[in-house]
């Protein structure tokens, strides 16, 4: 399954670090948005939108001010579901993809992983 980490870290000690090498262990193929360039297990983090086809989730790991710049990025991608990680909550964001027919969770990306309700 295609999956964007959007608020990607280089940073061990940060969740989307952990999302990471979690999606990877899961086999999963992962791609990455984050404030700086790098690479986590093989992703390379992009500091820019990139045009992913078929994408299936897209885990949020930005809280809400900082998710302005993505709101008709994500609508583009058409995922299939949005995961707001815990600090992530954006109801505004969540609604308006809702509507987009866009399945959206208030859940945490690597509780679903460790307990395969991914």
């Amino acid at each position: 399954m295609k999956v964007l980490v959007l608020g990607a870290s280089m940073n061990p000690q940060r969740y989307s670090y952990l999302a990471i090498n979690d999606l990877v262990d899961n086999g999963h193929e992962v791609f990455a948005i984050g404030r700086g360039e790098g690479e986590v297990r093989g992703v390379r983090i992009s500091e820019s939108h990139m045009i992913i086809e078929d994408i299936h989730t897209v885990t949020v790991y930005l809280g809400a001010k900082n998710q302005l710049a993505y709101y008709a990025y994500l609508q583009e991608l058409k995922p299939k579901r949005v995961i707001f990680n815990p600090g992530a909550e954006n109801y505004e964001l969540e609604k308006e993809l809702m509507e987009a027919g866009i399945e959206v969770l208030s859940a945490c990306t690597l509780v679903m992983l460790r307990t395969n309700q991914f």
